[in-house]
């Protein structure tokens, strides 16, 4: 009698316990409907110069650690001349070598015609998951595939300079004549996102 309750027991414990782990290991997207959402015009650019990198897209910690282990990413410093870079919950600081480079050229041409001023990066490298996670709190997240599941796609705010969160049409105009310099050299593309109040940038592998 002691065997069979036992056995009850452990099957009961088991099936409250695998159904669980099953739970907790599926991913919380599905791939095929996350690839059949098509792009707009003006964002398929973004996500056509990210693929030109050798990063496959990045569906969770264990793809990125991956890159991040056989150096094709490189770690972004929480500051350098020209821009900081705000506390990231759902995004990593770990980009394309391109991008470090190309961050600090923005950065420092920004700090040299503003005679010292930062900007603030709100958001650096996504895996799918952390943009299920993002999608949670912000329904304005992409529901198809971002750039920023590459490896070289950034936002900077342009409401938020020198650590302060307000207006500055100076700085903001300022900022983007930045961007705009490089993008017409070739090297970036981007788009101001109005309901993110950031310019949503993707550094090309010229």
């Amino acid at each position: 009698m002691k065997k069979i309750l036992c056995l009850v027991l452990f099957s009961m414990m088991c099936g409250a316990y695998f159904p669980q782990v099953a739970k907790k290991t599926l991913p919380c997207y599905d791939l095929t409907e996350v690839l059949k959402v098509e792009p707009t015009m003006l964002y398929k650019p973004h996500l056509d110069a990210s693929k030109n990198f050798g990063i496959k897209l990045l569906k969770d910690s264990k793809t990125m650690q991956k890159y991040i282990n056989n150096g094709k990413f490189h770690k972004i410093s929480k500051s350098g001349r020209g821009y900081r870079v705000q506390k990231l919950d759902y995004s990593r600081a770990w980009m394309v070598s391109k991008w470090k480079l190309m961050l600090q050229k923005i950065a420092t041409r920004f700090s040299k015609e503003t005679k010292g001023s930062t900007f603030t990066v709100s958001s650096i490298t996504r895996t799918l998951e952390d943009q299920c996670r993002l999608r949670k709190i912000n329904t304005n997240a992409s529901l198809g595939i971002s750039s920023h599941n590459y490896g070289n796609s950034f936002d900077i705010s342009y409401v938020r300079f020198n650590g302060v969160l307000r207006y500055n049409s100076k700085l903001e105009i300022a900022l983007e004549r930045v961007l705009k310099y490089y993008y017409d050299a070739g090297r970036i593309y981007y788009i101001k996102e109005r309901q993110q109040s950031c310019f949503h940038i993707t550094v090309r592998n010229y």
